[in-house]
């Protein structure tokens, strides 16, 4: 990521569809070449400001500015973006070279100008041998690659990705995640990413903004947000499998303990002033690999009993459920482990990596 400067930058935008509140007074800062993904749950919003950035939704309240320009109200093709949709949008009865060009010849761009960019972004996405192909002749990883490349040749310096890799199988997906990383690698250009999927959004983003009815809930590095989420939704929406959360009482005072049930856990490797606060109920969060079980449990700051009641092999590892303080509780361990229904267990964790949420709000405590 480039600290050289905003690329884009988002001033109290609000949209509104008529009496219904879409986004919420938004304020984002994208700094030149960096690589920001719109993260949340279908319905948050995180489409919706990607269209207000492209234009090709009015905003109502707000300004949107891309390299220093106002393009507020500027037409989509006066903005300086280049937009990848998620259905590919390509033109069946031309070819993948005439599709690519498509956009520069209606701009008049010179034809020897054209055939540069054309050769520039098909080498750069390894498309050269399906320049002459109909899109009806390529597979799905290679029509998202035309459509990128079509982004591509318009030479801009903000990209702008709705969800590309959605129609594609795990497999391309996998490999078109890395392809893409590699392209903002190699160009250095600002580039903005929708997507649902937290993999994406973990693996492809310098900053992550995590968004839920049309606010963003936070904004950080990607480890920053997986290690110290501000909320109990980014806690949950962030992992899979998903963080474990314990429903309890915080007891206050010199040194502050989480009790649940008959369960007691003590919190000064939290980091929490117990002292001052006056306690009151809260959930306690601890995410699945960050449990021990075993012999390694017993090192742990706490540690409790509990039964195996179900395990689900994943492959790499393999994920155990239990219950702790009454409620359903899981943890991964080696893929040669062999645990069965039932058998008793000892399991423990540091609650220094954990996070604590006070039930009314939701926050981080």
């Amino acid at each position: 990521m480039a600290a050289n400067g905003t690329s884009v930058s988002i001033q109290d935008l609000s949209l509104n569809f008529g009496a219904v509140s879409v986004l919420q007074t938004l304020n984002l800062d994208v700094a030149e070449g960096e690589f920001i993904v719109l993260l949340g749950p279908s319905g948050c919003g995180k489409s919706t400001l990607l269209n207000c950035i492209a234009g090709l939704l009015d905003i109502s309240e707000g300004r949107i500015f891309i390299k220093g320009k106002n393009v507020t109200w500027e037409e989509p093709k006066d903005r300086g973006i280049g937009m990848v949709f998620q259905s590919y949008a390509l033109y069946p009865q031309m070819t993948v070279e005439k599709n690519l060009s498509f956009g520069l010849r209606v701009a008049g761009i010179a034809k020897d100008e054209i055939a540069r960019r054309i050769a520039r972004a098909a080498e750069i996405l390894q498309i050269e041998p399906l320049l002459q192909r109909k899109p009806a002749a390529l597979s799905g990883g290679q029509r998202q690659r035309v459509a990128i490349g079509r982004a591509l040749v318009r030479d801009v310096d903000v990209f702008l990705f709705d969800e590309p890799l959605s129609n594609l199988d795990a497999k391309l997906r996998s490999e078109l995640r890395v392809e893409i990383k590699l392209l903002h690698r190699k160009l250095q250009n600002t580039m903005i990413y929708v997507t649902h999927d937290q993999i994406e959004a973990m693996t492809l983003a310098d900053r992550i903004a995590v968004m839920k009815g049309g606010v963003i809930q936070q904004l950080d590095a990607p480890q920053t947000i997986y290690n110290r989420p501000v909320n109990r939704f980014v806690a949950g929406f962030l992992g899979s499998p998903a963080m474990n959360f314990v429903e309890g009482q915080l007891e206050a005072g010199a040194t502050a303990v989480f009790k649940t049930g008959d369960l007691t856990v003590p919190l000064d490797r939290y980091g929490f002033d117990g002292a001052g606060n006056k306690g009151g109920p809260c959930v306690f969060g601890i995410r699945p690999e960050h449990v021990a079980f075993g012999e390694a449990a017993n090192a742990m700051p706490f540690a409790a009993d509990a039964a195996v009641e179900i395990v689900e092999p994943m492959g790499s590892d393999t994920l155990v459920w239990t219950k702790l303080g009454g409620r359903n509780f899981s943890f991964r361990v080696e893929a040669e482990k062999t645990l069965r229904n039932g058998e008793p267990i000892r399991i423990g964790f540091d609650p220094a990596r954990a996070s604590l949420f006070d039930t009314p709000s939701g926050n981080r405590m």
